[in-house]
């Protein structure tokens, strides 16, 4: 497989949605891996923590929404957050330099329809679902089903000839799955609809990593300028869902949850995919990979503490060879 999977900006997290492929392995927002980073201003040091914190703060601050608050509304959620991340990202280019990358992308219809809508769809698709799952599951649990976009990766490149099977890669297939599986038999709290949804959302977050793989390999976008390309995108395709999934119902419920909530929510999101600018080209691949599951390993005790998730030895010792699949996942060769 090539390496840029590894390389892979870990989900920059709208959702939740983990920038580096190669730091927590699910998904956010599309940037090819050819893309060449800028120079940080930060030190890792500096902006590792900083993006640790926001990660983990904005799956917190979904889970507190939806489950604490009772804003049960993932796709409203998601689609506020895009249509703040647009916005947004228009801003920073009229007053910063920070998306002077889109001067290198040249946007023409066929590009769009051919290559960003696809993706689009599949990103979209992902952080509804991905949202949608903290309706039923535990913060705790979803992190430990998260390890399996590896596995869905390797499968879906096998499936498209992309990639052969070894003996190596089969290996990490393995303690992924049973690791895995191992932290499922474990949960107390399992609910069959949520881990369905879950999965549904690791296959179109493991689709479209493909999918830029295989579409966007020569074009130069940092995560910035991916978010500015792909949020309107995106929170269009959600408008059109909202009449059929969730309707008028949040719109009625927005006087009750605030403004203060409703934009510094949206701001905590935001404010992640602008660390991931800086985040992009600091440490080697295996800081930021450890930094990935140092950020995991926080929220699922975050979880336990904040929300009062029960996680059993089964569970720890499962995820734990899940990680260690993960992690040689991030750090192997492209063979």
């Amino acid at each position: 497989m090539p390496s840029d999977y590894k390389s892979l900006p870990a989900t920059l997290e709208l959702d939740e949605v983990d920038h580096k492929e190669a730091l927590s392995s699910y998904a956010a927002l599309p940037t090819p891996a050819s893309a060449a980073p800028p120079k940080p201003k930060l030190t890792a040091t500096t902006i590792i923590p900083i993006w640790i914190v926001l990660s983990s703060s904005v799956i917190i601050y979904n889970n507190y929404l939806y489950n604490t608050l009772d804003f049960r509304y993932p796709v409203f959620t998601v689609t506020w957050h895009l249509s703040f991340a647009a916005v947004g990202t228009r801003i920073l280019q009229r007053t910063t330099r920070l998306l002077d990358g889109t001067k290198d992308v040249h946007m023409d219809r066929t590009l769009f329809l051919t290559k960003i809508l696809p993706i689009g769809f599949l990103f979209s698709g992902s952080l509804v679902l991905s949202n949608t799952a903290y309706l039923y599951l535990s913060v705790s649990y979803i992190q430990m089903l998260k390890a399996f976009t590896p596995v869905a990766i390797l499968i879906i490149s096998w499936g498209a000839r992309l990639q052969d099977p070894n003996r190596k890669l089969l290996l990490i297939v393995c303690m992924i799955s049973v690791g895995v599986a191992l932290a499922s038999h474990g949960e107390l709290r399992f609910h069959l609809g949520g881990f369905l949804v879950q999965a549904a959302a690791v296959l179109f977050e493991a689709s479209r990593l493909v999918l830029i793989q295989t579409l966007l390999h020569n074009l130069k976008m940092d995560p910035l300028v991916s978010l500015h390309y792909y949020a309107p995108v995106c929170a269009g395709i959600n408008l059109l869902l909202i009449p059929f999934t969730e309707g008028l119902a949040p719109f009625r419920e927005l006087p009750t949850l605030g403004p203060f909530i409703l934009l510094s929510n949206a701001l905590v999101a935001f404010l992640l995919n602008v660390a991931a600018v800086f985040l992009v080209g600091v440490g080697s691949g295996l800081v930021l990979t450890l930094a990935g599951v140092f950020k995991d390993i926080l929220l699922i005790t975050g979880s336990v503490l904040i929300f009062g998730s029960v996680i059993t030895p089964l569970q720890v010792f499962g995820y734990s060879v899940a990680l260690g699949g993960l992690i040689l996942f991030k750090t192997s060769g492209s063979k």
